[in-house]
């Protein structure tokens, strides 16, 4: 063949990564690209007809099957095998290089025109990768020489078919990513019955709510109800593209790796694996919510974002993430560190959003109302923790672990805080009002179903506050810093009433208003194991040995006086019973018992055992001594005049109206006489 002995006409030279730019980069659709690309390549024919400036040889080239073709190019490319330093420009560029760059167009055009589709047939595809492979490699090679040596021409040439081929590819790419098939081609079409990803995913959602749900206000909390056993579900494989779709991906990212585009292959998969991903939280009901956004939600409103909060962080972690991350695997199966980076900048940006949520609602006014979801939040970041350790490589997960674990201490710092201000709740609980009738004080009953509800909580609480200490160097003087702190809520809720209890002028309401208050909070301590087992026995036994006290100190308040009324002794006047007296004794008594029933009855003990056990008490002690006193010395008044203005009750009318007491119902004497 004779050499050109002129030099080649020179043209604009195509490095591939300028090029690149200006095919990626623009505006217009892979489609578009693709036809621009297509329309500007040069008609078969006609190049055909152009003679062969590259070996500018008179004899026409010999018919080549594709297979010589790429034997000649490679061994081409085996002369470049040494180091980069070595090389020097070819004085000749082999016509098998022109031809190359031939057929790989004519593949693209009939892939193009629809007569073929990358991924539906092998005998299709290996020929298209080997070429685009060898083309890639030959551009490699090419593009090292300045722009006006021999290769100019064939540089551009194979640049020109190497951005069609991976616009091609790109097209195919996007396709495969976008067009998502999630139901099976064999599937029926029927209304009547959704397989769709939304319902899925929204009947997934609602297996977490109805079965792992942390509701501070269930009182089966402590109790988990596991799911029943139901078939596999279709989200369990998430993304549901197909094997064939997932092997054809693989195929492609490896082949516009190995030729040099790399980057264009990773943008095009995270941008819309992101967008597939952010489009299955909006299916939850999951929705990006600014901070600002959050602190001016309403508490009712912003439970709501928090159940779908939760919900979503537990299938992240349990199918959605897990099921990005074999699919990243599966289509970078050849490059692994890639795989890695691409998987972890997805999680990253997914991580960001749920975490920021987290770090909104701590931003939010403090209130105790608040303290259970956010521990809901941290027990759901806890439990986050260990599932990505186990489930992510170290590189990968430890950064996300970082996150989650900062987001989970700021929950529970929180949590400390909204529990600790209990404390404050209670000091700043001082009316002066007494509650009327002795009845139990809304604190009361305020602080003790707080308690109630935050010990089914009382791992994690511990849990928090033992974080707390450490991270402020506070170590507790107990094993416990959640049991010492709630002793110092109790003993302060002790304090309180007390205090209260002394705003009564009437010292027997004050016990009775002591004993209400006391069997309350011994009745929520025991049922409650939780609460039972922090304060332990010891500290119930004292409890039961104050409430003894109260009930003993009432008797001696209210009754000791009327019992001294019917005391046997002080009755006779020189050595005989004085009517006199017994009729002052009866008298007194009746005005004693009349106002005791009077107000008494007025008066409210709630507890049915506690209103029981006082009735009991008093009877016990009363109805022995006026029967007593009055079989004795009622004969003394009979046949008198007015005896009934001094015996006014017989034995059975005090019975009865004991057991008017302390049923808060002021009309109890009138109705018994009427």
């Amino acid at each position: 063949m004779e050499k050109n002995a002129a030099a080649p006409e020179k043209s604009v030279s195509f490095p591939r990564h300028s090029s690149k730019k200006n095919l990626f980069l623009s505006p217009a659709t892979p489609r578009q690209r693709y036809e621009t690309i297509d329309e500007e390549a040069p008609p078969e024919s006609d190049a055909q007809d152009r003679p062969n400036d590259l070996n500018n040889s008179s004899n026409p080239a010999p018919e080549l099957t594709l297979q010589e073709i790429l034997d000649d190019v490679d061994r081409f490319l085996e002369t470049f095998s040494e180091s980069k330093e070595t090389w020097t420009p070819p004085e000749v560029v082999p016509a098998s290089v022109e031809l190359l760059s031939k057929a790989v167009d004519s593949m693209i055009t009939k892939y193009g025109r629809g007569l073929a589709r990358f991924g539906e047939n092998e005998e299709d595809d290996e020929p298209f990768v080997e070429s685009v492979t060898r083309v890639s490699k030959v551009a490699t090679v090419l593009e090292q020489f300045p722009s006006n040596s021999t290769t100019a021409m064939a540089l551009n040439r194979t640049g020109t078919v190497l951005q069609r081929a991976m616009a091609l590819l790109d097209e195919e790419f996007r396709n495969l990513l976008i067009f998502d098939q999630h139901e099976p081609s064999t599937a029926k079409s029927d209304n009547n019955q959704d397989h769709s990803f939304s319902s899925r995913i929204t009947s997934k959602l609602s297996s977490f709510n109805s079965y792992s749900s942390s509701s501070a206000h269930d009182s089966c909390r402590s109790i988990q109800t596991q799911p029943p056993e139901s078939e596999p579900d279709k989200l369990d494989e998430f993304p549901s593209l197909s094997e064939e779709s997932i092997t054809t991906m693989n195929k492609i990212a490896s082949t516009m790796i190995a030729a040099g585009y790399e980057n264009e292959c990773c943008l095009v998969y995270s941008i819309l694996r992101r967008n597939a991903f952010k489009s299955a939280l909006n299916n939850l009901g999951y929705e990006n919510i600014s901070i600002d956004e959050v602190q001016r939600m309403q508490w009712v409103s912003l439970e709501g974002e928090i159940a779908t909060w939760i919900s979503v962080v537990k299938l992240c972690s349990s199918v959605l993430l897990s099921g990005e991350r074999k699919l990243c695997e599966a289509v970078f199966a050849s490059h692994k560190s890639l795989s890695e980076s691409l998987f972890c900048n997805l999680i990253s940006a997914v991580a960001i959003q749920l975490f920021n949520f987290a770090d909104a609602v701590v931003l939010t006014k403090r209130s105790p109302e608040k303290l259970f979801k956010m521990l809901d939040m941290y027990e759901t970041l806890r439990d986050l923790v260990p599932a990505i350790r186990n489930s992510y490589p170290e590189e990968i997960g430890k950064e996300l672990v970082t996150e989650a674990e900062a987001a989970r201490n700021r929950l529970g710092e929180a949590a400390v805080s909204i529990f600790c201000d209990l404390e404050n709740s209670i000091k700043s609980d001082n009316g002066k009002t007494p509650v009327p009738s002795g009845a139990v004080h809304p604190l009361t009953r305020y602080v003790m179903n707080y308690l109630k509800y935050a010990c089914e909580y009382k791992d994690s609480l511990e849990q928090v506050f033992v974080e707390y200490e450490k991270e402020h160097g506070t170590p507790g003087t107990t094993s416990s810093p959640f049991q010492m702190q709630l002793q110092t809520v109790m003993d302060m809720l002790d304090a309180n009433l007390d205090m209260k209890s002394k705003l009564y002028r009437d010292p027997s309401l004050r016990y009775i208003f002591l004993m209400n208050n006391g069997r309350y909070i011994m009745q929520k301590v025991k049922g409650s194991t939780e609460i039972h087992h922090l304060m332990g026995d010891t500290w119930c036994r004292k409890r039961s040995t104050d409430l003894r006290g109260y009930h003993k100190n009432y008797q001696r308040e209210t009754w000791g006086r009327v019992l001294h009324c019917l005391n046997h002794e002080g009755l006779q006047v020189k050595g005989k019973v004085s009517k006199t007296v017994i009729k002052e004794r009866f008298k007194c008594f009746n005005a004693l018992f009349d106002e005791i029933h009077k107000t008494q009855s007025t008066w409210v003990v709630s507890d049915e055992q506690l209103q029981s056990e006082l009735r009991v008490s008093v009877s016990s002690v009363m109805i022995p001594a006026y029967r007593s006193f009055w079989s004795r010395f009622k004969q003394y008044l009979e046949g008198g005049r007015q005896l009934e203005k001094y015996i006014k009750y017989q034995p059975e009318d005090i019975e009865n109206l004991i057991d008017d007491l302390f049923d808060g119902n002021p009309t109890s004497m009138l109705k018994r006489r009427t």
